[in-house]
């Protein structure tokens, strides 16, 4: 059974903090990174966020957890799951409290407190240098997808729940029952709730095997109730069970995975964290260092291979994979590094700030927190990048008297609804289908002849709105009845002549 041995609950007396810790310093500064890199822009910058925002903003105003499509015109009334009801709600309710900032503050502390909390729970097992290390890892692969998106807010849960579990099962103690409401919780918020039951189901198995022989029976009843109750607490929700066929359905759509651009496969010809990552963990296991149970080899592998898959599971390989290794990593530097004390001034800072903060610390920490907040609102970099924001092209649209349905981006299309025009085709390829999705894209790359004449046929399309660069714009330019009325670097307007 690991020991765990690192957490210092005061400095050594030759230091002095001033009452910091590795977890405040490593919150404090992720936040006031994010808002001031380049990045910031981008977390607005989603496309989805727009349809988010608009559902949030729907479920208020009607009262309601919508059942079937609202925003569509090309599968108005078709039945649709809004598994993140509760976090589209939330992300309404800050940008109407304070505009688009607050989202992007609400991220950062988001991503800040996720990190802080892993620094802690790496720093109860390891050398600090090792838990920052982990940590900047952890970071720059969350970076990656930092968006104003629901998931965003499954992330403090993953590092709990996992964190959690892990700690239990490696102190020998019993499930920690408290953390069912996390379950129900982030069943309501995010769509991958069923891993946290995964993973959920995983440690208590491991859990269980290092319990000793005699007393193992016993903890199998205790963490098998424990993962029933799970499995009960992500029920708790508008749906009920059908929020666990949501996996299921997504990964047998294989037109969407193969198009949509988070569930492609990294693309190693640019530089990936993950690569990184692989490369680090790799030299480490082939130099001794790491030696895993099965078990949490195993969930080792699976991430990675979802990882691997699906870019957008990146993050979550980069989250859930310091707390597993950390144990069997500092275990087995400490048997072949020996356990002498270090008294080099650097590595006494380094020991000293494991220790927790203090509360004039974590108070001075939050007014420079909020001085940076109140400096950067009004400096208007806080807002979403106009890539997916087709403003222009939506009043050139309207000035011309565009009339009836639109053939639409697909990234415009959270943007349209966002702005209440109904759309063909938005980020819900869930609900559309990989049927539709397919005739979409052979239609607007010009990969079936006739396609596009078709399909602007069949739905009546009245208008269009591409992005510069679409096939289809060559054809719309040529094609009798209809007129191009608008182009720029965002977006290109095609008007149906004579409406429809």
């Amino acid at each position: 059974m690991p020991v765990i041995e690192n957490e210092l609950k005061h400095p050594p007396a030759s230091v002095r903090t001033f009452g910091l810790s590795w977890p405040l310093l490593v919150g404090l500064l992720s936040f006031l990174g994010i808002l001031f890199s380049n990045r910031v822009g981008a977390v607005l910058s989603d496309p989805d966020t727009y349809w988010h925002l608009a559902a949030g903003r729907w479920m208020l105003e009607h009262g309601a957890v919508p059942h079937t499509d609202p925003f569509s015109h090309s599968m108005p009334g078709t039945p649709w799951t809004a598994h993140e009801w509760l976090a589209e709600v939330v992300l309404v309710g800050l940008q109407q409290a304070g505009g688009w900032a607050a989202l992007a503050i609400a991220a950062a502390l988001v991503f800040a407190a996720t990190l802080a909390y892993m620094m802690r729970f790496l720093l109860a097992r390891m050398e600090p240098v090792h838990a920052l290390l982990l940590t900047a890892f952890a970071a720059s692969m969350l970076a990656g997808h930092l968006l104003a998106r629901p998931h965003i807010f499954m992330w403090p849960l993953l590092a709990v729940w996992v964190g959690t579990l892990v700690d239990a099962g490696e102190r020998g103690r019993g499930p920690p029952w408290l953390l069912l409401p996390i379950m129900t919780l982030w069943a309501n918020l995010h769509g991958s709730f069923t891993l946290g039951l995964a993973l959920g189901t995983a440690l208590a198995l491991d859990a269980v095997l290092r319990t000793a022989p005699g007393q193992r029976r016993a903890a199998a009843w205790r963490w098998s109730a424990f993962v029933g109750l799970s499995i009960a607490a992500v029920l708790i929700t508008p749906f009920g069970w059908h929020g666990l066929w949501y996996p299921i359905q997504i990964m047998n759509m294989t037109v969407a995975l193969d198009v949509i651009f988070e569930w492609l496969s990294p693309n190693f010809h640019k530089p990936q964290i993950l690569e990184l990552w692989l490369l680090l963990i790799l030299g480490i296991a082939c130099s001794g260092r790491l030696r895993l149970p099965w078990l949490r080899l195993l969930l080792v592998l699976g991430l990675v291979h979802l990882a691997l898959k699906h870019q957008r599971h990146v993050d979550v390989l980069g989250l859930v994979t310091p707390f597993l290794i950390a144990s069997p990593l500092a275990l087995q530097w400490r048997a072949t590094q020996g356990k002498g004390a270090d008294v080099e001034i650097l590595d006494r800072i380094f020991q000293a700030l494991a220790a927790p903060a203090r509360s004039a610390a974590i108070a001075a920490s939050l007014v420079v927190a909020a001085a940076v907040v109140a400096m950067t609102l009004p400096s208007g970099r806080l807002v979403p990048r106009v890539q997916t924001a087709p403003e222009a092209a939506l009043q050139a649209a309207r000035r011309a008297d565009a009339t009836g349905p639109v053939l639409n981006s697909y990234n415009f299309g959270g943007y349209l609804i966002y702005n209440q025009v109904p759309v063909f085709m938005d980020g819900r390829a869930d609900m559309y289908g990989d049927a539709l999705l397919k005739r979409y894209l052979d239609a607007v790359t010009l990969h079936e002849p006739g396609g596009l004449t078709q399909l602007l046929d069949d739905y009546r399309i009245g208008w269009t709105l591409l992005e510069p660069g679409t096939p289809a714009l060559a054809l719309l330019d040529r094609m009798p009845g209809w007129k191009r009325v608008h182009a720029d670097a965002v977006a290109v307007v095609h008007v149906r002549e004579g409406g429809r």
